[in-house]
């Protein structure tokens, strides 16, 4: 009955709530990290309003061979909370812009019990309904075998890219020099010619008394 009346009320006095909508949240897939490094896990969304000055944002952090989430991080009313009891108490920093709707963390000094899953959620009010998005941490010892071997195979590709260009650049320099220097050599060749025959000048026709019968 209550609720009834407060429809009514509402309908009455012309005042229509506003509208939630779908909000889309990203985070990167998968990140990799050495032993003692930092690394900035980024959270951002999308929202077809303006940003609200009640946006929040929080993560969590499950690790890896464990089903329970533990909460590391919140941000709501302008201020950021850190879990002060969790892995994560002393090597967690807010990095984030939320008026720009950026909701990263940076984690520090990684170790290898840091793998696992990172879980952003952030609400943009009245856009509440969103899924959240997981990135996974993998913090290694030293770079992985397969890691190097990729990049190694990168930056072979880019330097044999560079080196075939350059090779290139330099054969048409020099085919087009040669072009221009043989061209050079023919015109002036027949220009030596036609200057000979100028100083020479006309053979003189032979005198017909002096032709023996």
């Amino acid at each position: 009955m209550l609720t009834f009346l407060a429809l009514t009320s509402v309908a009455f006095l012309g005042i229509v709530p506003e509208q939630s909508q779908a909000i889309a949240i990203y985070t990167g897939w998968e990140r990799h990290a050495l032993v003692g490094s930092d690394i900035r896990l980024s959270c951002s969304f999308f929202s077809w309003r303006w940003t609200s000055e009640d946006v929040t944002f929080s993560w969590t952090y499950r690790p890896d061979g464990s089903r329970d989430s533990i909460s590391i991080f919140h941000y709501t009313g302008g201020a950021a909370y850190v879990d002060n009891k969790g892995p994560f108490r002393d090597r967690l920093e807010f990095v984030g812009n939320p008026g720009r709707r950026d909701g990263s963390i940076l984690l520090k000094n990684l170790e290898l019990n840091d793998n696992g899953t990172f879980t952003c959620d952030a609400k943009n009010p009245p856009d509440i309904v969103g899924r959240p998005s997981s990135v996974r941490l993998l913090v290694f010892e030293k770079v992985p075998i397969q890691a190097g071997v990729i990049t190694g195979a990168i930056i072979g590709v880019v330097l044999g890219l560079l080196v075939l260009i350059v090779v290139i650049y330099y054969l048409m320099r020099f085919l087009v020099a040669r072009r221009v220097f043989s061209l050079s050599v023919s015109k002036h060749g027949k220009k030596k010619k036609e200057g000979s025959q100028q100083r020479q000048g006309p053979v003189p026709p032979a005198d017909p008394s002096k032709i023996k019968v």
